[in-house]
């Protein structure tokens, strides 16, 4: 903040010395250096409680934001996230009365199942069963006996 060269610094103690005068130096330096002492401490008193009403102001926008996080209702906002129309809802709703009432002409009719284009796997072969418990087992395929 203050810039003081040497020899500025210089020229003040010789006008001070001569001013003042070499007998009563201490004390006026030493006064001096009180009111620094006390002049930093106010300085570090202000720096410091502006500190502390900036982290409470952050404190409060943080409180603020969690107070607002709390108070959301998060089924309503996930609905109007993923449903904004209702059309879903609407979709999944049980059919009213009223629907029941109407002709088959009336209705709308259903689109045709969805066909795959992959086969199906091939069904696995039966294996043979006994006729009788105490029958003798058939013979395996292949297999001579």
């Amino acid at each position: 903040m203050f810039d003081f060269a040497w020899s500025e610094i210089i020229v003040i103690a010789v006008v001070a010395l001569v001013v003042i005068g070499p007998k009563d130096l201490p004390k006026v330096l030493r006064t001096v250096g009180i009111w620094v002492g006390k002049a930093r401490s106010i300085a570090r008193e202000f720096q410091g409680s502006l500190d502390q009403m900036i982290r409470e102001a952050e404190l409060d926008e943080v409180r603020k934001d969690v107070e607002k996080a709390t108070s959301m209702d998060i089924a309503h906002e996930l609905e109007k996230t993923i449903d904004p129309g209702g059309e879903m809802k609407q979709a999944l709703a049980e059919p009213s009365i009223a629907d029941h009432s109407l002709t088959p002409q009336e209705t709308t009719p259903l689109p045709p199942p969805m066909v795959s284009a992959e086969p199906s796997p091939p069904l696995p072969e039966p294996t043979p069963v006994p006729a009788e418990p105490d029958a003798e087992p058939l013979p395996k395929s292949g297999t001579h006996a």
